[in-house]
């Protein structure tokens, strides 16, 4: 009975009520990926490329090895570098420049006839000693030789913009003197042209 009741039924009615079951959201089936496929796959390449390829497998892990330990160097000495020049107490920040007891003038030559050298990076520290010097003058600041140039930012008796100027210049400094990015005589002169207006405006009053 149940079969001639399904052959009374027409093909095109079954089909349709079959497709729209299927439609319904609890019979969308998707694969799951595995969240690691991508890693699994990578390791599998790279076993097979050890196996076919042993000499060139060598040749990359000795290159890999080197420039970790060339990272890690370079790491290294920057960190060194910045504790020097920020956290270390009583390190002379610019050796040679601001450890000197000059006075402001003779800093002020010497940086001329450094940058006529074209030993700019050099200039830049007397220039910015002499800076140090007019303002210490000026009871601006103190000046000590131990002091590091970001200390006297802290310190100084200046206005806001004054103390943004400052602040510029010392990280100019720190960027040319200490983290050896070239400094070319166009850098050095607007590094004089703007500690030359914190100087003057402060001494002039």
């Amino acid at each position: 009975m149940v079969l001639g009741l399904l052959q009374a039924v027409p093909a095109d009615s079954i089909r349709r009520v079959v497709r729209e079951v299927f439609a319904r959201g609890e019979y969308h089936w998707a694969p799951q990926g595995k969240p690691l496929h991508w890693f699994q796959s990578l390791w599998q390449w790279f076993t097979r490329f050890t196996t076919v390829h042993p000499v060139e497998t060598q040749i990359v892990f000795w290159l890999c090895l080197f420039l970790l330990i060339a990272l890690l160097t370079h790491l290294g000495y920057t960190v060194w570098r910045i504790y020097r020049v920020t956290v270390r107490p009583g390190a002379p920040v610019v050796p040679g420049a601001l450890a000197e007891p000059l006075d402001a003038r003779t800093h002020l030559e010497r940086a001329e006839s450094l940058a006529r050298a074209g030993r700019f990076t050099e200039a830049l520290a007397h220039r910015f000693a002499a800076l140090l010097l007019q303002l210490d003058r000026a009871d601006a600041l103190n000046f000590h030789p131990s002091k590091t140039p970001a200390e006297y930012v802290r310190e100084a008796r200046l206005s806001s913009d004054e103390r943004s100027t400052l602040s510029v210049l010392v990280a100019r400094l720190y960027r040319h003197v200490f983290g050896m990015a070239p400094c070319d005589e166009q850098c050095y002169r607007d590094f004089g042209m703007m500690a030359g207006t914190v100087g003057h405006h402060v001494v002039s009053h």
